[in-house]
């Protein structure tokens, strides 16, 4: 509301700004002031494909590339600008220039190996079922681990898993060193040292993982109801109380809990599918079974 001015029509004060910044008259509606300034594009669109084909901004900026997303790609397509194909001499320069485009990209041996860690990392969070931005989130750390010299000793490998795991952790999603082993293709020991270097070197603080976040993944990749899941969760507080999970595995813990409920439940799960879901061993579900059963008894 524009208290200072008049209508110079009808003389009301009564002025008001619209969302276009016009100054209208409420009482007559004629327009005192006008000066917009169209911040859009001054094309049209219909489609997001439009939008897409016409508009000239690139993408937002990625911490999963190397080169953060800044640098031109060449179309694979071997296209046009109207979309047309392009003829065989053309389509053998494109070639030539894609190729030098890749070698400019990638220059010296530390860019390179970033791509490639950066690819894995990519490739390990589909795996994972991880979202965008826990891949960003790892993608950060791993550029992080470079700048304090983390790699030497050592493999690429290790430390992106390293920082994946890490990532999964700070956003509290649940996933154990066994699965970042099975994906990465490396010894669990390793990524877990490589890890422990990423936190103490990063400042890495997270508070243990809680056995229960595993349980609903678990219960539903066993297919199991509610009624497990609910008596696996209330077994796991009660070891939980008496201090039997410290220093175990989260996924030992909630794996036996598992076990125990779909026992009592009447929907027994044999130990190795278990297992084979939780990437604990039988053995692993053993002893957690037999402490769990110490406690369930005791009442």
């Amino acid at each position: 509301m524009l208290e200072s001015k008049q209508c110079p029509e009808c003389e009301g004060a009564q002025l008001v700004t619209t969302g276009d910044e016009e100054v209208v008259c409420e009482e007559c509606g004629l327009v005192v002031e006008s000066d917009v300034i169209d911040r859009g594009p001054e094309w049209r669109a219909y489609t997001s494909q439009e939008r897409d084909s016409l508009s000239r901004v690139g993408a937002p900026q990625t911490k999963l590339m190397h080169d953060k997303g800044l640098t031109t790609e060449i179309d694979w397509r071997n296209k046009d600008a109207n979309d047309r194909a392009l003829g065989p001499k053309q389509r053998e320069k494109t070639r030539r220039l894609r190729t030098w485009q890749k070698r400019i990209r990638t220059r010296g041996s530390n860019e390179q190996n970033l791509r490639f860690a950066l690819s894995e990392i990519q490739r390990m969070a589909s795996s994972l079922d991880v979202p965008r931005s826990v891949r960003e989130s790892a993608a950060t750390l791993y550029r992080q681990a470079l700048v304090e010299d983390l790699l030497r000793g050592r493999s690429i490998e290790s430390v992106s898993s390293a920082c994946l795991y890490g990532a999964c952790r700070e956003a509290d999603i649940p996933r154990s060193l066994e699965e970042m082993s099975e994906i990465a293709r490396v010894e669990r020991i390793d990524i877990g040292r490589a890890y422990r270097a990423v936190a103490a070197a990063l400042d890495l603080e997270f508070e243990p993982i809680d056995p229960r976040r595993f349980v609903p993944r678990f219960a539903s990749q066993l297919d199991l109801s509610e009624d497990v899941r609910t008596d696996a969760h209330s077994i796991i507080e009660d070891c939980t109380s008496r201090g039997l999970h410290s220093g175990k595995s989260p996924t030992g813990v909630a794996a036996a809990a598992l076990y125990n409920a779909s026992i009592r439940c009447g929907e027994k799960r044999t130990q190795q599918e278990i297992a084979d879901v939780a990437h604990v061993t039988t053995v692993t579900i053993r002893k957690r079974y037999q402490e769990q059963r110490e406690v369930i008894e005791e009442g």
